[in-house]
């Protein structure tokens, strides 16, 4: 159980109320973001592709880094000695 189901009633609700009014926030704040880049010409349509695209990105680099920390393993070398060897560079 989390230390919130020991705090008392009062306590656990104005925590909850403390996380809804930080969540307003920042949905708050991703909309004037999000206004932002409409307003330099960026359409709803183009961010979700583009979020998309990153997601599909993040989860590709992951399974690279994944493998070459397995063939390290493997060789008895750390990651970034494998780098030169497929011509990578430490901040890929």
């Amino acid at each position: 159980p989390s230390p919130r189901a020991y705090q008392p009633n009062g306590a656990n609700e104005e925590a909850l109320r403390c996380e809804i009014e930080e969540l307003k926030q920042k949905d708050l704040a991703l909309d004037q973001e999000i206004a932002e880049l409409m307003s330099e010409g960026y359409s709803l349509e183009e961010l979700e592709k583009h979020i998309s695209l990153l997601h599909e990105y993040n989860d590709i680099k992951d399974a690279g880094q994944m493998l070459l920390g397995k063939l390290a393993v493997i060789r008895g070398v750390t990651t970034k000695q494998l780098y030169p060897e497929y011509d990578l560079e430490l901040c890929d």
